[in-house]
């Protein structure tokens, strides 16, 4: 018997803090389980306290869906659009519940991650099962919508923001220009049963081959791990910092492949950090935006959604790799954090 067709979109989320006295319980969130020193997270709350205690994630996903719920009227789509958070309100399990209430059934999900690993993939999907549980939901099903690391339209939106960054930029130099592609950095160990590494490679390989760039590297930010423990590098600060000490480049273009939207990660990482460094270095850079609301990326989550809702056959693809998977599978990006033992003997 043919299933029945989904009957609203739920978009997933990481959260973020709307003012400053949510800043501490929002990171305690974040942190919950994790073996993150506390003076660490005090240090990221500076972060967000640096612009005023606000994340700007939220009012970004409440533009995408708009961008969104117009795409999908304009092409007939009728799907109610809902919106949770891991970490903060609206929280999944408030939205799933009132999904429930509204009588739906059948939810297409679009997380707003875009790489394979544990923290952008498999741990959403955990924590709608844990939701499902402890709301006794379990007759709700819940499909996460494919992965689009090598989807064109995702490419040619990255393209598009790399070109517009380029522009900004002195003719004077061009010649010695480098691109870096940056994304959160994962603990080794965590990037060792996922895909995470290999497609954001591919994706930093199409779009730079999409506008033309050769010189281009990636590079990891936004660590938050023990030190003792192995994570993704090089990060990008101490790329830039090789760059000026090789006199390899005389201009950079920091491209945020790795983040859907320009969230607190972005803008206290690239546009404070690394672009005070660049400067003090007196090497010109620009960042690109991330895809956000582009016109290009709508379209593209919507031609996902039709890929789910049966109205094509087509599952659009690009490079060595072709699509992704709808479904996970059930070994998919598992992740067991390995905790530094104590510092052992030296003879």
């Amino acid at each position: 018997m043919q299933q029945p067709t989904f009957d609203a979109l739920l978009v997933l989320s990481f959260g973020g803090p709307e003012k400053p006295d949510d800043v501490i319980p929002f990171l305690e969130n974040v942190l919950r389980g994790r073996n993150v020193p506390r003076e660490r997270m005090l240090e990221v709350a500076e972060h967000y306290y640096h612009f005023g205690g606000k994340s700007p994630i939220n009012d970004q996903n409440r533009e995408l869906i708009a961008a969104l719920t117009e795409e999908l009227a304009q092409h007939q789509i009728d799907l109610p659009i809902y919106w949770g958070n891991r970490n903060w309100h609206p929280l999944l399990a408030d939205t799933m519940q009132k999904m429930h209430d509204d009588g739906h059934r059948r939810v297409l999900v679009f997380v707003t991650s875009i790489f394979s690993s544990y923290s952008g993939c498999r741990q959403y999907r955990e924590d709608i099962q844990k939701a499902q549980a402890q709301l006794g939901l379990e007759e709700m099903v819940f499909a996460k919508i494919r992965t689009f690391y090598n989807h064109p339209e995702f490419i040619a939106t990255m393209a598009d923001r790399v070109r517009d960054a380029i522009a900004e930029l002195p003719r004077e130099g061009a010649d010695q220009r480098k691109v870096l592609f940056t994304a959160h950095s994962i603990p080794n160990g965590m990037a060792e049963n996922c895909a995470y590494e290999k497609q954001l490679q591919e994706s930093s390989r199409l779009i730079a081959e999409a506008v033309g760039v050769e010189d281009w590297a990636l590079v990891y930010q936004s660590r938050s791990g023990p030190p003792q423990q192995p994570w993704l590098e090089p990060d990008v600060c101490d790329a830039i910092q090789e760059i000026a000490d090789q006199k390899s480049a005389s201009q950079l273009v920091i491209v945020p492949v790795g983040f859907v939207s320009d969230h607190m990660e972005v803008i206290y990482d690239l546009d404070d950090e690394a672009a005070k460094l660049a400067a003090e270095l007196n090497l010109p850079m620009a960042r690109a935006k991330t895809a956000g609301v582009h016109p290009t990326f709508i379209k593209m989550i919507r031609q996902l959604v039709e890929e789910r809702l049966g109205l094509t056959i087509e599952k659009p693809a690009i490079g060595e790799y072709g699509p992704s998977h709808d479904v996970c599978p059930g070994d998919c990006c598992r992740y067991e954090p390995r905790r530094p033992g104590p510092p052992q003997p030296t003879s």
